[in-house]
């Protein structure tokens, strides 16, 4: 991989040019930000444990027809992927109060809303990545009318397809955030939506259903500790790793081998 030309670089992966043209490779790092990278560590295995989650996540959602930019697992820090032009929006979707919406509309966390809410997200780090409406999308053109209403029903699919596969295994999904990109194949002019980026306890709040206990990257956010292992057992209850044994090598692999 050292040999390959970096083609993008953010604060948990790295994209590699492909081995094909309209390919990437997706390199999942140990590395863990918070507040905009404020605050920052190296979390020994973390970004092989998203890397198998992401896999098994994009690979479900395929199963039930969401289109994504996953093909396929390379080894235990890579996947090959599908070249995409990112829509520059964080698409969030919530279920129950928590984080930033908590706090910016004075709700308790923990409330379960009426109904799943989504929000977008303009991406800037710069600008910390500020709220934005439908208007602010359209004026801006960073989507156009019928993407728009692909993001949100693509986006509304995902979460009740993950809020039952979660809830399954005892986790509630309290809320996650997606990212899509236009996928130009062939020779089409109009391109295709899919779902791109990761699906991982990096990108969804997961707590337990009877203990309320933080499966997700709020336990480095808070300084709960026990990220990795909170990770494995997110992988454990889906089947991904199995018992004790299993979880041990994953989270002390360090290399892509």
């Amino acid at each position: 991989m050292s040999k390959r030309r970096v083609v993008y670089e953010g604060k948990a992966k790295i994209l590699y040019e492909g081995p094909e043209p309209g390919t990437l490779i997706q390199y999942f790092k140990d590395d863990t930000t918070a507040f905009d990278a404020q605050k920052r560590a190296v979390l020994d295995g973390k970004g092989v444990l998203n890397n198998r989650i992401s896999e098994f996540m994009m690979t479900r959602l395929a199963g039930v027809g969401i289109p994504t930019h996953f093909i396929r697992r390379l080894n235990m820090r890579e996947q090959l992927i599908k070249k995409v032009e990112i829509i520059p929006l964080e698409v969030v979707v919530r279920n129950v109060a928590a984080g930033s919406l908590a706090k910016r509309l004075g709700i308790e966390e923990g409330q379960v809303l009426p109904r799943p809410i989504v929000e977008f997200y303009y991406k800037d780090d710069a600008l910390h990545d500020p709220l934005v409406t439908e208007e602010h999308i359209a004026a801006f053109g960073w989507a156009g009318p019928q993407e728009y209403d692909d993001l949100i029903s693509l986006a509304l699919r995902v979460n009740d397809f993950m809020s039952g596969l979660f809830a399954a295994v005892g986790i509630r999904l309290i809320d996650f955030k997606l990212e899509f990109g236009r996928y130009f194949e062939g020779d089409a002019e109009i391109p295709r939506i899919l779902l791109a980026d990761e699906i991982s306890p990096d990108s969804c709040r997961l707590w337990d259903f009877e203990s309320g206990e933080k499966l997700d990257k709020d336990r480095f956010r808070r300084d709960l500790g026990g990220v990795t292992e909170a990770y494995a057992e997110v992988a454990r209850r889906l089947g991904i790793i199995k018992e004790s044994g299993e979880t041990d090598n994953v989270v002390s692999i360090n290399s892509g081998k």
